[in-house]
């Protein structure tokens, strides 16, 4: 079979979620893969680069595995490097007393803050210009700039003993029965095959677990629908204080009105709106100010209906996305007080997705565990961001926001093993979860949390020869603790 043969054929198998015939065809009388060259061998492979699988692959390094941590981009950090999405939401209690969310975070923010590339959570409080001015669920959010926090990740892998590769497009699963052994990568040299002993997906979008065999479901069952996704970008040359003044008059007048916020400026919007100078699915702006004085990140840009595993539907979402920040700098510098020369510094280089597909394993985290402050048994990490759902209301500006009732909530191992496939464990966004608790724990504190407790997890697999499912929880607990996790 030629290479051109055999990327054609695993397209067909990725649709069917079956990699496994794909592999055994290419392979040769020898028994060795045709095509494709044998270039990796390692204990653990994690294919995503991005917040959680950073932080899978250096708490499994640091317990002494061979690491290979691969992405398609040119950097570590996904989202919150290439997407530009900033600031790490709130990483403390729902009270706002006591940061809960630890371990590799804390390292990462602390590095950050060493080099100038962030504000401590603890000094930035709810209601104020760190936060967009909103106060419910944003209390101790973490201001960093994503150029600093590419060098952070690249430092803290390195020192690990991580091997990073990047260009490293994940194809197809190298599948032996229901085990997964590794993968086959397009990287700038050809198709090159990685083997590993265990793997953990990363991807944000559920790829390896969809490829290899995992049952799947595809956004919100229910409502038929994903969150809309956005486009972030950040700007400079900002008179911040008076941006602040236009803003602070106006607090009082923050409100949510059947799902639709009118906090941040919208007053301005209104204005732009008469004009006719604003088509875009929002009423207010999410603008929150970063570390640098003159520097805010934008998040307003809203795009509906994007399927993030559809080449054409991201294509059609990423123009979108430009677009709508066209008309924005344009409402800045025509309707917003301190932004009349505002420079557009850039937008993310991959669109910010919020939801595709969640992977189902044998237990599917409930909301209502969310809500009510549910601590399980296998405990991996304590969490209180909030229920934040986009899009949710159904109309385009709608959606449903819910703190908890409690001050925190944990998320259970069981999340992080998919059914069907063995030797694969989970982290980020597309763990076992329902739409609505995925849209709490998918933001970036938790996904490093996740991300930890997998890379740990895997670690102890390897360590003692057993399947995800057969990990001890008197094993893990101390494994944890001893990275520094924050269990009560």
């Amino acid at each position: 079979m030629d290479r051109r043969q055999f990327i054609g054929t695993c397209g067909l198998a990725a649709a069917a979620g079956a990699a496994l015939p794909v592999l055994n065809s290419c392979t040769g009388p020898a028994g060795k893969l045709g095509d494709i060259k044998e270039s990796y061998q390692a204990d653990l492979l994690v294919v995503g680069g991005g917040p959680s699988g950073v932080c899978a692959a250096v708490a499994a390094a640091r317990r002494g595995r061979k690491v290979l941590l691969v992405d398609n981009g040119n950097c570590l950090g996904g989202m919150g490097t290439k997407g530009l999405v900033g600031p790490f939401m709130t990483c403390y209690d729902a009270a706002g007393e006591n940061m809960i969310i630890r371990g590799l975070f804390e390292e990462i923010v602390d590095r950050l803050i060493e080099l100038g590339g962030a504000i401590h959570p603890s000094k930035i409080r709810q209601g104020t210009e760190y936060t967009a001015w909103i106060s419910e669920g944003h209390d101790h959010c973490t201001p960093f700039d994503p150029e600093i926090l590419k060098k952070v990740y690249d430092r803290i892998c390195a020192e690990a003993g991580v091997k990073v590769l990047f260009h490293a497009n994940f194809v197809s699963p190298i599948m032996k029965g229901r085990r997964i052994q590794g993968a086959v990568l397009l990287t700038p040299s050809g198709l090159e095959a990685a083997h590993a002993k265990m793997v953990i997906d990363a991807t944000g979008d559920g790829t390896v677990a969809y490829r290899a065999g995992a049952p799947c479901v595809f956004g919100d069952p229910e409502s038929g629908r994903v969150q809309p996704a956005s486009l972030f970008f950040r700007i400079n040359n900002v008179d911040t204080y008076r941006l602040i003044a236009d803003v602070v008059p106006h607090l009082p007048e923050f409100r949510r009105v059947n799902g639709v916020s009118y906090r941040c400026l919208h007053w301005r919007v209104a204005e732009a709106e008469a004009a006719g100078e604003w088509d875009l699915a929002r009423k207010s702006v999410n603008i929150w100010r970063s570390v640098e004085k003159d520097q805010w990140v934008v998040n307003c840009t809203r795009i509906h209906g994007v399927d993030a595993t559809n080449c054409e539907s991201l294509t059609d979402a990423e123009v979108e996305g430009r677009r709508q920040v066209e008309e924005l700098m344009n409402f800045f510098h025509k309707y917003v007080p301190g932004c009349e020369v505002a420079t557009l510094m850039g937008t993310g280089a991959t669109m910010g997705i919020r939801e595709s597909r969640h992977v189902q394993g044998d237990f599917v985290l409930p909301v209502q565990d969310l809500i009510d402050g549910v601590i399980p048994d296998d405990n991996i990490l304590l969490s209180a961001n909030s229920i934040d759902v986009h899009g949710a209301m159904g109309g385009p500006a709608g959606g449903l926001y819910m703190p908890i009732k409690k001050n925190m909530y944990g998320v259970p191992y069981r999340c992080l093993i998919p059914k069907d496939v063995e030797g694969l464990l989970l982290a980020g966004r597309c763990i076992s979860a329902d739409s609505p608790a995925a849209g709490a724990i998918r933001v970036m504190p938790p996904a490093m949390a996740i991300g930890q407790a997998a890379g740990i997890a895997a670690a102890l697999c390897l360590e003692n020869g057993i399947s995800p499912a057969a990990v001890d929880y008197s094993d893990l607990k101390p494994a944890l603790i001893e990275q520094k996790v924050y269990l009560g």
